[in-house]
């Protein structure tokens, strides 16, 4: 089977079992254990309640990402639009899946495009850190960004993942310096990112330093890859290997606290098992700037680009309600609201 074939057919795995299996991580995101103090004098109405951001110089109705899933098959293209459609309609940013498939063959590009009915979205494009080790450069950086016009270049980092499936690529000696090499010739900003099991503030921090201009912690608490590899591992011991690391990682709250300490005013993004708005907003108080979500728009998705507009709008009065309650006004109040530790 062809290189390319290959990635296009797991990206198809990939959609199924997420749609199909249990694949939450063994352990939570943290934010299940924090609740916001209650605040029963706001003194303000709830219509002046803006949850409005400004992130990569771009304004957001809410802090919410679409965050990044999927591409290169039919089915990943109709989600693709399903996803923009509604980020459109509704203000919000959106990541797209690993464009490896594209970069590769022209002939699965149009399954990430989405500019023609999103021409206005923050939208991030999205490829594989290792592959800088595997022959890519700046040109194939390039080129993603250039296929879908997007504001910003996601380079997600999965060492765990590329090492449970079959054919993984494993070689992540010597990358931050290529990371660093992408950074400062690329002409948009870069965003660093987990896929699931967390960046610590030690790794965002020599991230930062090689030019990383944004990062997107993808902690623990959410879809667990590892569980998915499990899923789709031709063999009983491969499959035995990869559910053996279903408790990995760093919590998603723990990993904003860590990196929020070590760079105060880096562009932060909170992923890795939000499921609501009030998650977002739990994220924003930690000191992050947009909280991402990708499980329950995939779900959206699969039925139509309104249920994922109707997803986002439960959202963002979600975000809009739990400031009302905390007595703030916009998100940078929402940041010195007091967080309760649950016993």
């Amino acid at each position: 089977m062809p290189k390319v074939t290959q990635v296009s057919q797991r990206k198809a795995d990939h959609i199924r079992i997420n749609l199909e299996e249990d694949v939450q991580s063994g352990l939570t995101s943290g934010l299940e254990r924090l609740d916001f103090e209650h605040n029963a004098l706001p003194e303000l109405d709830l219509g002046e309640v803006d949850a409005a951001v400004d992130f990569l110089n771009r304004r957001l109705r809410a802090p919410i990402l679409i965050s990044s899933m999927t591409g290169g098959t039919q089915a990943a293209g109709r989600i693709n639009r399903a996803l923009a459609e509604a980020a459109q309609s509704r203000g919000v940013a959106m990541g797209l899946g690993s464009m490896r498939a594209a970069v590769e063959d022209p002939g699965v590009a149009a399954t990430f495009q989405v500019r023609s009915v999103a021409p206005d979205i923050l939208l991030f494009a999205n490829l594989g850190a290792v592959q800088l080790n595997y022959s890519y450069g700046v040109e194939e950086c390039r080129r993603a960004v250039d296929l879908v016009q997007a504001d910003a270049l996601v380079l997600h980092l999965n060492p765990l993942q590329e090492a449970l499936q079959p054919e993984g690529d494993v070689r992540f000696g010597g990358l931050l310096r290529r990371i660093e090499d992408v950074c400062r010739r690329l002409e948009v900003p870069v965003v660093a990112k987990e896929v699931g099991w967390g960046i610590s503030g030690d790794v965002a921090a020599r991230l930062q330093r090689a030019g990383v201009k944004v990062i997107d912690v993808a902690g623990a608490g959410g879809t667990s890859w590892s569980q998915v590899e499990m899923h789709r591992h031709p063999d009983a011991a491969g499959a035995r290997l990869a559910g053996s690391f279903l408790r990995w990682g760093i919590p998603t709250a723990e990993c904003i606290r860590q990196v929020r300490a070590r760079l105060p005013r880096i562009p932060l993004i909170a992923s890795g098992g939000l499921r609501d708005g009030l998650d977002i907003a739990k994220c924003v108080a930690l000191g992050a700037d947009l909280g991402g979500m990708a499980g329950p728009f995939l779900k959206a998705a699969a039925e139509s680009s309104e249920a994922v507009a109707a997803l986002i709008d439960l959202t963002t009065a979600q975000i809009r309600t739990a400031m009302f309650a905390c007595g703030c006004r916009n998100l940078p109040d929402l940041r010195h609201v007091r967080l309760l530790d649950r016993p």
